[in-house]
């Protein structure tokens, strides 16, 4: 009977890694319930930046009356902060802490300015509301100190916290520790926005605040849980005298690294060309293929499902030692053949080939951070991990936002030009302003497969000669 209890564990124990998501990014340094605390970081982000873009987003403009370029500019405002991610990366690879840490210090600043832009932003929505005696100027100026506040927390965890995540995890469980950290932030985001939906459906300008105000204290906790015990302490780091090198000299040498150039262009052109229809996907579904609000709400769960999905097979495929650019060149494919689906839906007039392609950006672009991100880890040297990652998700968070911005504008002003005759009758159509946005996002991910051909020739030739014998 002992016998057949060890083998129905070991058979419940593959059971579990064949069918959880990620669950092979575990080591016995590192087990799973310690990495998945860990990853209570990424939970925190995705709750904050979906009330910043989705419950606040919405409420400010429809509710408060807040004029719609004005809250654009607030949300954006976070974007300031992005080129900082490499500086921030590369103070927490050389911080010198008085108890031996890292990473640690700047992941409780990072919470702590987290948390303050959500709970200023309250008092913030308490003095837009109008149930007081302040001038509303007041109010939109402390919500875009909030919005600051929050982007700037949220730069900083991002950043240290996935450095740290690298620090802990053997070198060849990164793949699969990145592709959890970004799933983690997908599933934050998800669960926030259906809890945040569940507890404004009663919507009240004391109720939203209420929301607010919980999900500072719910920051706080997640982000201190997940960070406690993380990192060991070394004694001898603090005592060291060595004079770290300054970011100048630090960033000149990971410039000049082979090929560094190209992967920055590469995934800054790639980000832009899966970004730009992000804001573009509902009402494409809801104008020109009349589809109604209760469907067009249901293609945020299709992004995500593919992008999930995306996150789950680029993590088998880069555990098995895939090239990092090779995946990421499937998802620029998945890509193309995705906006070929949506532009098609419309002379087709078929939903279901817009559903399709609605999930497989999402897959598409679930490989292509995943392979750029791996392969950005991969190429830190001397321990330069905070500063590689930091300058992955500057080049990335940047793009991501302009993106948003110039495909909500290419669209406003290609519809209007199109509207007024400029095109030709022929395409005086509102699907004319959609249909140049996707077809430039075609252009765009076209030019980063081109891009990506000699990264691809470079890790075939580091993966040959990895393989020769010593």
């Amino acid at each position: 009977m002992k016998r057949l209890g060890d083998l129905a564990r070991q058979g419940m124990m593959q059971i579990d890694t064949a069918f959880l998501p990620f669950a092979d990014a575990a080591t016995p340094e590192l087990p799973l319930p310690r990495l998945l605390r860990l990853s209570l970081f990424q939970v925190s982000a995705g709750m904050a930046v979906a009330l910043v873009i989705g419950t606040l987003n919405r409420v400010m403009i429809v509710e408060l009356g807040v004029p719609a370029w004005l809250v654009s500019v607030m949300i954006s405002l976070p974007l300031i902060f992005a080129p900082f991610r490499a500086v921030i990366g590369f103070k927490s690879d050389t911080h010198h802490s008085a108890l031996g840490w890292r990473r640690v210090p700047f992941l409780w600043y990072g919470t702590l300015l987290q948390f303050g832009g959500l709970a200023f932003n309250a008092f913030a929505l308490l003095v837009m509301s109008g149930d007081n005696h302040a001038p509303i100027i007041l109010g939109d100026v402390a919500a875009a100190i909030s919005f600051l506040m929050i982007g700037a927390g949220l730069h900083t965890v991002q950043t240290v916290g996935v450095a740290l995540a690298t620090d802990l995890a053997p070198v060849e469980k990164h793949p699969q520790v990145l592709t959890l950290m970004y799933g983690m932030l997908a599933v934050g985001g998800v669960i926030s926005a259906l809890v945040f939906g569940l507890l404004l459906s009663d919507f009240s300008p004391g109720r939203l605040i209420q929301v607010v105000q919980g999900a500072a204290v719910v920051t706080l906790f997640l982000n201190s849980f997940a960070l406690w015990k993380q990192e060991p302490r070394n004694p001898a780091r603090a005592k060291s005298t060595v004079k770290p090198p300054s970011f100048r000299d630090a960033w000149n040498e990971f410039v000049h690294q082979a090929q560094s150039v190209r992967a920055l262009f590469v995934l800054g052109i790639g980000t832009v060309g899966f970004s730009m229809q992000d804001i573009l996907l509902e009402p494409y579904g809801g104008q020109i293929l009349h589809l109604p609000v209760g469907t067009t709400t249901l293609l945020t769960a299709l992004l995500l499902s593919g992008l999930i999905g995306g996150l789950v097979l680029a993590a088998r495929l880069l555990g098995r030692g895939v090239a990092p650019y090779r995946v990421a060149a499937w998802g620029v494919v998945a890509g193309l053949v995705a906006f070929s689906c949506v532009l098609s839906a419309a002379p087709a007039e078929s939903s279901a080939l817009f559903a399709g392609g609605t999930a497989l950006i999402g897959f598409g672009s679930a490989l292509f951070v995943a392979g750029t991100l791996s392969a950005a880890m991969r190429n830190a040297e001397g321990g330069m991990t905070g500063l590689a990652f930091g300058s992955w998700g500057a080049v990335q968070a940047f793009a991501a936002g302009a993106a948003i911005a110039i495909g909500g504008v290419l669209r406003d002003a290609i519809s209007v030009l199109a509207q007024h005759g400029v095109f030709g009758p022929a395409l005086a159509k509102p699907v004319t302003g959609y249909a140049a946005v996707y077809l430039l996002e075609i252009v765009l991910l076209l030019v980063t497969l081109i891009a990506i051909i000699p990264l691809l020739r470079r890790s075939g030739s580091s993966s040959a000669s990895s393989l020769r014998p010593a």
